[in-house]
């Protein structure tokens, strides 16, 4: 195992301790049970914060999809000869 993997594994489970110790401070508040997932972003003042994608990303993402569509349709169109 490398030292990245064991640094991952080491993040979720400080991440499950603590998720545990945010609902029992909840729970001796008085206040709603509910947990964040540990997959949420939000900022230090409890603020969601939007995520966007850089414009390299987006004209990635849109070529890959752009050449998928196009691989589709040539073979619908060879198909249908």
């Amino acid at each position: 195992m490398n030292i990245i993997d064991a640094l991952k594994q080491e993040e979720t489970r400080i991440q499950k301790q603590l998720s545990a110790v945010q609902v029992a401070l909840s729970a001796l508040n008085g206040g709603p049970t509910t947990v964040v997932s540990s997959g949420h972003v939000s900022s230090p003042n409890g603020t969601h914060v939007k995520r966007t994608m850089s414009a390299a990303v987006r004209a990635r993402i849109s070529k890959t999809a752009k050449a998928r569509w196009a691989k589709i349709r040539a073979e619908k169109a060879k198909k249908a000869k």
